[in-house]
């Protein structure tokens, strides 16, 4: 799945081609993934509908992103919330027969749209927009204005932006303070802080010096600040040059972020640590896999 970097810049590259644009028609062939967000989502016809005859003939005015959401704002305070879950994809071709691709990338959308995996369809007055998605996790969801996507509450447990003046230090500390479990599962659960996610987790706990298997609640003020300005710098250099582009990830131009090349312990397990050449270990915390130092975190 991709992580904060990856999706803002996906949310910069989508600004770039559909700002201004005007939706003349929708076809959705996949009727869940506009119809809730679970995984056991039930096709409903009435959301479709919904869908359909409330975006046609509307123009983007705007792509926000919150945690690893992508919001999309259009004219008359319509709004539609998308997530790309673990192969959710966005194609934009326009008229020129340009492609530019955004998610994880699907070999047959490079030459053939809309393909098996084209659920979403937007003609555009330049254009069209593709939703593709292999496992189908993704969702993107209409609400016809802005009291209506609050009453969804979708972000009602999410904490801070890493990058928000508002994540201080302070408020990392005391947020800390009551949370008993292992600060790498604090920070991936995303009611502190969002986005941040399994790879920039692990490189900010080791340039911290934290173990990723101490209690959240056991970091002092000290370690806290660290991992706090850790963090706001590895999400910061992630974000200026694309991401990480680990697995199959792509940004809208089709590109590879770079950051993967700044990874100083993520997918390293068993190498020599970059500062005091211990061998890298690797366990799981929470089924997700985890690299760090046995000498350099404490």
């Amino acid at each position: 799945m991709p992580e904060l970097p990856e999706v803002e810049n996906l949310r910069l590259g989508l600004e770039r081609y559909i700002l201004g644009q005007k939706i003349l028609k929708v076809k959705i062939n996949k009727p869940k993934l506009v119809s809730g967000k679970g995984n056991a989502r039930v096709a409903s016809s009435k959301k479709v509908s919904e869908f359909i005859n409330g975006l046609t003939k509307e123009k983007f005015i705007a792509v926000e992103r919150r945690a690893k959401n992508l919001i999309f704002k259009l004219s008359n305070d319509k709004m539609i919330l998308a997530h790309l879950k673990m192969s959710g994809q966005f194609v934009y071709k326009g008229k020129n027969k340009k492609s530019v691709i955004g998610g994880h990338p699907i070999e047959i959308s490079e030459k053939v749209l809309p393909n098996k995996h084209t659920h979403i369809i937007f003609e555009l007055n330049d254009g069209v927009l593709y939703y593709n998605d292999t496992r189908m996790f993704g969702y993107a969801l209409y609400y016809p204005n802005v009291e209506q996507f609050e009453k969804g509450n979708h972000f009602e447990n999410l904490g801070k932006e890493p990058l928000d003046k508002s994540f201080t230090a302070k408020y990392f500390f005391e947020s800390l303070k009551s949370k008993r479990s292992k600060i790498k599962s604090v920070l991936m659960g995303q009611e502190v802080v969002v986005g941040v996610g399994n790879i920039y987790t692990d490189e900010s706990l080791f340039e911290a010096g934290i173990l990723p298997t101490r209690s959240a609640q056991s970091l002092n003020l000290n370690e806290v600040t660290k991992l706090h300005k850790a963090i706001i710098r590895i999400i910061s250099k992630a974000i200026k040059v694309g991401g990480s582009s680990v697995a199959t990830y792509r940004l809208l131009d089709e590109s590879q972020g770079n950051y993967a090349r700044e990874h100083k312990v993520y997918g390293k397990s068993g190498k020599n640590c970059p500062r005091c050449a211990s061998s890298l270990q690797k366990i799981l915390i929470q089924t997700r896999t985890t690299i760090f130092c046995p000498n350099c975190q404490r």
